[in-house]
């Protein structure tokens, strides 16, 4: 059985079918690993979700930001809005079954090679204490109720981990850490502001994966999410958004000793209209008005 991992695809159906054909994915054999934002921005959320949900045990994927950002949508009428990428999933019949499925998935996922994620990790967790803050927000997530939660998601503090969070904060912390996190400072404070390509950050400023002494370094981490880093391997991490949506590629990893890399060209999607996300510059209680347009 090969296991591929793929990056963002963000509803460019098309372009995954191709990238499928590239790698001669066969579902009977094979496993894809989706490394988050199955949605949102591109032309076919709603095909892309009913497809990976369609493969059953053949796809595991783990949250993204834009993820998240359909389920808050999904129960918090005032952040819908009829103009988002995301309306066609939020206007079909079976929403509510693709609405269950999606938030029934992971943060965090492994087997005994790797593991995946969407953004990042802070440096104070390793692989056990990383385990039990996803199974924390996973668990929220698959509450009854669960939209209570989504409600108070958006924020960007705390922007530190302390073993002292507790509730609301806590979760906001690990959402943040597991779907938008980029670059930090040497004591795990995150910054939402900077998502350029290494190099381009403030003095002061690391890329998760370089912090010193995180504790996470002997995990083989695969994640998506930093389309503008690119392709990057390197301190026991895969990152794998190529940019498909922007007019770069989209990437698979086979997962082995080595990791082979097969990727796509992508030709800049077309947009449905504006596009709304749970991006790098979140407030604390949006409304219709305040949501970040990424158009």
């Amino acid at each position: 059985m090969a296991i591929y991992a793929i990056g963002d695809v963000q509803g460019c159906f098309d372009e995954l079918l191709r990238l499928l054909d590239v790698i001669s994915f066969d579902k009977e054999t094979d496993c894809l690993w989706f490394a988050g934002d199955l949605v949102n921005r591109g032309p076919k959320s709603l095909e892309t979700l009913r497809f990976v949900k369609s493969l059953g045990t053949a796809a595991i994927t783990v949250l993204g930001n834009h993820d998240m950002h359909l389920l808050a949508a999904s129960c918090t009428p005032k952040i819908a809005n009829k103009k988002d990428a995301l309306s066609a999933v939020l206007e079909a019949p079976d929403r509510d079954e693709l609405i269950h499925w999606l938030r029934h998935q992971p943060l965090f996922y492994y087997n005994d090679d790797f593991c995946m994620i969407h953004a990042g990790l802070p440096p104070q967790w390793d692989f056990k204490k990383t385990q039990k803050m996803a199974s924390i927000a996973e668990q929220t997530l698959q509450d009854p109720d669960y939209a209570a939660f989504l409600k108070q998601m958006y924020g960007n503090k705390p922007n530190v981990w302390s073993s002292n969070l507790k509730g609301i904060p806590r979760l906001r912390f690990i959402i943040n850490c597991f779907t938008r996190m980029r670059y930090c400072d040497s004591n795990g404070r995150l910054d939402f502001a900077n998502s350029g390509p290494l190099g381009s950050q403030p003095k002061g400023l690391l890329p998760w994966f370089e912090v010193p002494n995180r504790k996470s370094t002997d995990m083989r981490i695969i994640c998506g999410h930093w389309s503008t880093l690119g392709y990057y391997e390197s301190s026991n991490c895969y990152a794998i958004d190529t940019g498909c949506l922007w007019g770069g590629q989209l990437t698979a990893i086979k997962l082995g000793d080595p990791v082979q890399r097969f990727s796509i060209d992508c030709p800049v999607a077309k947009k449905p209209g504006k596009i709304y996300s749970l991006s790098n510059a979140l407030i604390e209680q949006p409304t219709n008005k305040q949501l970040i347009s990424l158009a």
